[in-house]
């Protein structure tokens, strides 16, 4: 029976939280983040017996989840987390630079040099997980800067599909930038902060653009092709 990685971060469960919302949102965070590579195998009495929860939450959060197109539920009881493939790939990256350009965008009147800030502090946060190849506080830091953009928007709608993208690219994103991390040298993050310094749309358009694309298109795609090799 394949295991649950035992560093899949924690949630805060606050007094109110149910239980099957905290498994739905332990497995969530721990997809999104990358616990799991694309194709590994899981069962739902592996994951109760893993989060130390009874069988009936994990059922819930695994219907959820599967709603989400974040885990397969193959029949016989066998669940999958999806297998990457290039279409796929593509579409998730076209996808993605779509909702959060239009995000960040919708978002960039509503900057204030506090939120700039909090936005650097979090990307500095950030430059020391990847300095310790942290890649769960990575990703969750890099979701974090983002997140705080898009979020400025009193009318934002978006961030449930931009969250849902992050999360079925979440396994395969977290084994290219394991494998690939070569194609991550360029701090994208600063020049959408001097972007939003300025508040200049088109610069702010690059900047998010090539911190999407550069690193995880090409990454992504030598990672595919080896391995189909």
């Amino acid at each position: 029976m394949d295991q649950i990685d035992c560093r899949i971060p924690e949630v805060v469960r606050t007094p109110d939280m149910t239980t099957q919302e905290y498994a739905y949102l332990r497995l969530r965070r721990a997809i999104m983040v990358g616990a799991f590579p694309p194709g590994h195998k899981l069962t739902i009495r592996g994951l109760a017996h893993d989060l130390d929860l009874s069988q009936t939450p994990i059922r819930e959060a695994v219907r959820r989840l599967s709603s989400e197109s974040a885990i397969e539920v193959l029949g016989n009881r066998r669940l999958r987390i999806p297998v990457m493939t290039s279409g796929r790939f593509e579409e998730l990256v076209r996808l993605r630079t779509a909702l959060e350009l239009h995000a960040a965008l919708r978002s960039l009147p509503y900057v204030s040099d506090i939120v700039i800030d909090q936005m650097a502090e979090i990307d500095r946060m950030l430059d020391i997980a990847v300095e310790e190849n942290d890649p769960v506080e990575m990703t969750r830091l890099n979701h974090a800067f983002h997140r705080a953009l898009y979020c400025l928007n009193p009318d934002q709608a978006v961030m449930p599909l931009i969250e849902s993208l992050w999360l079925q690219l979440g396994p395969f994103q977290r084994q290219v930038v394991l494998n690939h991390q070569d194609y991550y040298r360029i701090d994208r993050h600063q020049e959408i902060l001097t972007a939003l310094k300025t508040r200049d749309a088109d610069a702010l358009s690059t900047g998010l653009v090539a911190d999407i694309q550069e690193g995880l298109v090409l990454a992504g795609k030598k990672a595919l092709q080896e391995a189909m090799t």
